[in-house]
């Protein structure tokens, strides 16, 4: 492989490397280690190391350029990125190097994905504080900080009112142990539940 072209995109920090044969990739300085960034240059021949190294860097910044295409819908979670990565056939390593790059730059962050998980699940749900806990854990979100976006979001929004309009919806359809049942497994308090029921 011979180097025709180093371009930077617009993309911060990602460049696109053009060799005499085979397709362009793109890579970032940040994903190479043995290789000098600045002598790539048109006509620079990088040996076998060398040439790995780069391939390397182009297959995390494929991954990175991936990930941020999901997280430019919607925030995303380490665990929930890693897995649609995988799913897109990217390797663990290329991935992992990917991920620690954009949550070094804060461009993912499971604290981000874990406010705004519960902000949009508020809507269709009334639920309690172990539940929504239960949820964030499925969603591969460590516990620290997922008691930490739980406890922000039960500062703004009222926990016991929460359980009230559960209890409004879930009574259409259910009555005596059935409702206390439902009421324990939406997340909420034996004492919440009890003194929704008796209020």
């Amino acid at each position: 492989m011979v180097i025709k072209s180093v371009a930077e995109t617009s993309y911060r920090g990602m460049y696109k490397v053009s060799p005499d044969d085979g397709p362009a990739f793109f890579i970032r300085r940040e994903y190479l280690s043995s290789v000098d960034f600045d002598a790539l240059s048109p006509d620079f021949t990088p040996d076998d190391a060398q040439s790995e190294e780069l391939l390397d860097a182009g297959l995390c910044s494929a991954a990175e350029l991936k990930a941020v295409d999901y997280l430019a819908r919607a925030e995303q979670c380490r665990a929930g990125l890693s897995r649609k990565l995988r799913h897109k056939g990217y390797d663990d390593f290329y991935i992992n190097r990917a991920l620690d790059y954009l949550e070094g730059a804060d461009y993912l962050s499971d604290r981000r994905f874990a406010r705004a998980w519960l902000n949009t699940r508020r809507t269709n749900h009334c639920e309690g504080r172990t539940r929504l806990l239960s949820e964030l854990s499925v969603r591969g979100i460590g516990r620290d900080v997922a008691s930490a976006a739980v406890d922000d979001f039960f500062a703004e929004n009222d926990e016991d009112e929460i359980c009230r309009r559960a209890y409004e919806k879930l009574s259409r359809k259910k009555s005596g142990d059935k409702l206390v049942a439902a009421l324990l497994q939406a997340g909420f308090t034996y004492r919440q539940v009890r003194a929704v029921m008796e209020g």
